[in-house]
């Protein structure tokens, strides 16, 4: 299977063999515990993430091949699925820094993780320093005795800016500290953090790999062995866990998710592009675009550029709210990467909990609108936006 394109790896998900047959689709599990014949066995299996299925909150048949599936996808070695986005991230720091540790972070970074970061420096004094996502010398300069971390977004959220992950993840190696990057935006079709030196990425598996705003998940996957038993050790006992019928709907929405990105990737490209010729916008924020400060490492390090932009309008913050008021097609909603378009008020909602200055550092303005495209006929889109903006 590791031979194989992530378009077939896609499809061809692991299945367990049952009795001399495989399932062409992976069997929901939907059991909290289950039983044993031999007491070894059953006190193994409590001990390490690879033993026999014991209790929920630690494996689940289901949830594991959803595991191995993601792992599979992204080049890891094992993953920890997670009942969230942030539950998977909050196993990862929390699983890994203690009270006086020092921790590096892009300065773009989605409103939820940035709050986490400010809520571990509050409550256990694990300070952070911020480095643009771009420049591996700053990583080098604010590495310190106590650095055990450095966290770094792909594609950032909402404002898109792309990390040099070869750059960045090669300075963390120098300092001995662990890399992490939440690969969400580019989904493994754009990107695969562990090829560019990256430790542990992370997902909330709601967005891309389920794909149709059903699924509440997240997940962890891990280049090495050491990291993921020492973040699953913690994690089993945090009990953000993975529920089983949310990894089954995710592993059903993973076998399409290369067509899809390439859909979404497509109908971005054009909204993008049409929207920066449009004379009520003042920017458009998307990779793709030569005039974005990403394109350049964008064109290098990603085959297409995501399904996600964001663009701030000629009239600030009333234009904004007049089009996302306005819209028929496109829907004003949470999360992303369901088939259907979303758009929302960043300042408002996703990173409603940055102060003002931690929104100007991120680039984040007042009537910014963040867009994640769907998978619709791209011109039915660009008519609903044409006839919002007419508002």
């Amino acid at each position: 299977m590791s031979s194989l394109h992530p378009d077939t790896r896609a499809v061809h998900l692991p299945k367990p063999p049952l009795n001399g047959s495989t399932p062409i689709a992976t069997p929901l599990y939907q059991t909290s515990g289950f039983v044993f014949d031999d007491p070894a066995v059953f006190a193994d299996g409590m001990s390490r993430p690879d033993g026999a299925f014991v209790y929920g909150r630690m494996s689940n048949p289901t949830v594991r091949t959803m595991e191995e599936a993601i792992a599979g996808l992204e080049g890891g070695v094992a993953a920890i699925a997670a009942g969230s986005g942030m539950g998977a991230i909050n196993c990862v720091l929390l699983g890994l820094l203690k009270p006086g540790d020092h921790m590096i972070a892009q300065t773009a970074l989605y409103g939820g993780t940035a709050a986490t970061v400010t809520d571990l420096a509050t409550r256990f004094g694990i300070t952070v320093t911020y480095v643009p996502e771009d420049d591996p010398a700053a990583v080098r300069e604010a590495v310190r005795p106590e650095t055990k971390l450095l966290y770094l977004e792909t594609i950032a959220n909402p404002m898109t800016q792309v990390a040099d992950l070869p750059g960045m993840c090669a300075a963390a190696r120098e300092a001995g500290i662990v890399s992490v990057v939440d690969n969400t935006f580019a989904s493994p079709v754009l990107c695969r953090p562990l090829e560019h030196g990256a430790d542990i990425v992370v997902h909330s598996t709601t967005k891309y790999l389920s794909g149709h705003s059903d699924v509440i998940g997240g997940v962890a996957v891990f280049a090495g062995d050491e990291l993921y038993r020492k973040v699953w050790s913690f994690s089993s006992k945090l009990g953000a866990t993975a529920d089983p019928f949310a990894a089954w709907l995710t592993l059903r929405g993973m076998q399409t998710l290369p067509l899809r990105m390439a859909r979404h990737c497509e109908n971005t490209r054009l909204l993008a592009t049409r929207l920066a010729g449009h004379p009520a916008v003042r920017a458009v924020h998307w990779p793709g675009l030569p005039g974005h400060p990403s394109y350049e490492l964008a064109a290098k390090l990603l085959p297409d550029f995501g399904g996600v932009f964001s663009f701030d309008l000629v009239e600030g913050r009333p234009a904004g709210e007049r089009f996302m008021s306005s819209v028929k097609l496109a829907l004003l909603a949470p999360s992303l990467g369901g088939v259907e378009t979303l758009i929302l008020h960043p300042v408002t909602t996703s990173h409603r909990t940055l102060t003002p200055e931690e929104l100007a550092r991120s680039g984040i303005g007042e009537g910014t609108v963040r867009v994640a495209v769907g998978i619709e006929h791209a011109e039915d889109l660009w008519s609903d936006f044409l006839q919002a903006l007419d508002q």
